[in-house]
């Protein structure tokens, strides 16, 4: 019972987490908003909010029902069928049912490194994928542990929220690069002028140009620092699904000690993967995964 209880306050904790950074950029998102309507659209500022906000939504909504297509589009991935995929639908069906789950669309990636993701709109419409390097170089319990972290981002909801963050993150890199853009063209002075440049407006202006170059910049920490902490959450659920968190720290060392982070992955769907398929020496502060060995230390101490 106190492996159990393990499990069960990683997940919870790394929840909580991630729910104050979406937070975090939903109020970014909101300052932006504002400094456009202001700076755009003074005059009908009560109305620019609400059509701005059901914008937001449609657009997220777009995102959410179709992201899961694109994102197969986006790797290549193709359907896992035929005898030679047999076991993995099989792994992929059991652990499933373990789950609570609907089994998803099971689907594999041309490629030698080793590497999974998950993906879809909802448990009921799901797909994961796995590479073929993946299932040419791991184990069986291996291969257990792998699905087993996907199916978790399947289980706990992870997918559907990092596709929020990911529209959040789009909108306030649009919206900050007019913003900027508008600036640098002279259009604050101009409106300055035209509305006889009162210290709270300028003040406004200047704040707005702030937010906008800061806030790509800080909404892309964010987005990174989620996804690290929804790595984490699933990495302790799947260990959970499988009760042997030794299979998962194994493929993780698989990873680690082959992988050449060169799958040539679109960064906008890199955060989806179990490693970072696109993995560079850049500073760790801009990862959209924690270390691998800090993974593997935390499996093995469950």
């Amino acid at each position: 019972m106190e492996q159990r209880r393990t499990f069960y306050e990683e997940q919870k904790r790394n929840r909580r987490d991630s729910i104050l950074l979406a937070i975090v950029v939903s109020l970014v998102l909101f300052g932006l908003v504002y400094s456009f309507a202001y700076i755009f659209a003074p005059e009908d500022l009560f109305f620019v909010l609400p059509l701005s906000a059901i914008l937001i939504v449609v657009y997220t909504w777009g995102s959410y029902q179709y992201g899961d297509q694109i994102v197969i589009a986006a790797t290549g991935a193709r359907p896992a069928e035929g005898n030679e995929f047999i076991y993995l639908n099989n792994v992929a069906e059991g652990l499933s049912i373990a789950a609570g789950i609907p089994m998803p669309k099971v689907y594999v990636m041309e490629s030698p490194e080793i590497n999974a993701f998950a993906t879809g709109k909802d448990p009921q419409h799901s797909s994961i994928a796995v590479t073929t390097g993946a299932l040419q170089k791991l184990n069986r319990a291996e291969i257990e542990g792998v699905v087993a972290h996907e199916l978790s981002h399947i289980r706990n909801k992870d997918i559907q929220f990092m596709t929020y963050v990911t529209v959040l993150v789009g909108l306030v890199s649009i919206l900050s690069s007019i913003i900027r853009r508008w600036n640098w063209t002279g259009g604050s002075r101009r409106r300055g002028r035209d509305r006889g440049g009162s210290g709270f407006e300028a003040a406004i202006m200047v704040l707005g140009l702030i937010l906008a170059i800061i806030a790509p910049i800080a909404v892309a920490l964010v987005q990174y620092a989620i996804s690290r902490r929804r790595e984490y959450m699933a990495d302790a659920s799947g260990a959970e699904l499988t009760r042997y968190p030794e299979g998962l720290a194994s493929a993780l060392e698989k990873i680690k000690n082959f992988n050449q982070g060169k799958m040539k992955v679109d960064e906008a769907v890199s955060p989806l993967f179990i490693s970072d398929p696109n993995h560079s020496a850049l500073d760790n502060l801009f990862a959209t995964h924690p270390p691998i060995e800090d993974r593997i230390q935390r499996l093995r101490q469950m």
